[in-house]
């Protein structure tokens, strides 16, 4: 299984900071949020924003970036502040 972290809302939305998620057919990070979606809409919406930026074995990816169950996989939102 993937571990899954949610960063800043995220982990509010998700209800847990981490989580972990049987990757079984799912691929590539777009895949994840898609296989996400599915399962939790609210969270899914969340992902789906265009400013969320994935993160795969501490490594800045892209929606086709290919992922294992052996990955740690971070979804960190916008940051702001001053």
């Amino acid at each position: 299984m993937a571990r899954l972290m949610f960063f800043g809302k995220l982990g509010d939305i998700a209800g847990a900071r981490a989580r972990d998620f049987p990757l079984n057919n799912v691929d590539t990070v777009s895949a994840l949020k898609a296989a996400i979606f599915e399962n939790d809409n609210g969270l899914g919406e969340a992902l789906g924003d265009p400013s969320v930026r994935c993160i795969v074995n501490e490594e800045m990816t892209r929606g086709d970036a290919a992922i294992t169950d052996d990955d740690e996989i971070a979804f960190i939102p916008p940051v702001s502040g001053g």
